[in-house]
C-alpha cells in the first residue's frame, strides 16, 4: 500500500507534491520530499544554518506523523546553495542525529525551487511493518 500525506506541522508544499510517501509491506518505507527551512507560517529565515534547523524540525514532523523516528532514517541528501558554515552544519547535525549514522550525501547546487531556500533535505526511513 502506498499513502501521500502531507502533515500538519509542516507548512504545505510550494507545489504539486507531496511530503511524505509511506510504502507499507514487511517493512514499512517513508520516502520524503525534500524538505525546506520554511516554517509552518510560510516564512523562510535568512540564515542558512537556521533554515537547517527548521528543515531538520520538518523531517522529524514528518516522521512523527507517520509513526517513526530518527532512529528510522536511512537515507538523507542534503542540498545546499551558496556559503554554510559547514563545521557548524556539522555539529547540528551530529547533535539532531544522537549517535545515529544513516547514509547521507551532501551536495553544493546552484540553486532551489525558491530563490531564499539555502538548505533542502530528501530523507527516506524504514521501520518493520
Amino acid at each position: 500500500m502506498k499513502y501521500f500525506r502531507n502533515p500538519p506541522d509542516v507548512c504545505a508544499p510550494i507545489a504539486s507534491y507531496s511530503h511524505q510517501a509511506e510504502l507499507i509491506g514487511a517493512q514499512r518505507v517513508l520516502v520524503m520530499s525534500g524538505q525546506i527551512g520554511q516554517k509552518r507560517d510560510g516564512t523562510v529565515p535568512a540564515d542558512p544554518l537556521e533554515q537547517l534547523q527548521i528543515t531538520l524540525e520538518n523531517i522529524q514532523h514528518n516522521l512523527r506523523h507517520a509513526g517513526m523516528d530518527i532512529r528510522d532514517i536511512v537515507k538523507l541528501t542534503t542540498y545546499i546553495v551558496g556559503e554554510l558554515d559547514i563545521t557548524r552544519r556539522r555539529q547540528i547535525m551530529t547533535t539532531w542525529l544522537a549517535g545515529h549514522r544513516p547514509c547521507m550525501t551532501m551536495l553544493f547546487v546552484a540553486g532551489l525551487a525558491v530563490p531564499e531556500l539555502k538548505v533542502e533535505i530528501e530523507a527516506m526511513a524504514s521501520r518493520d511493518g
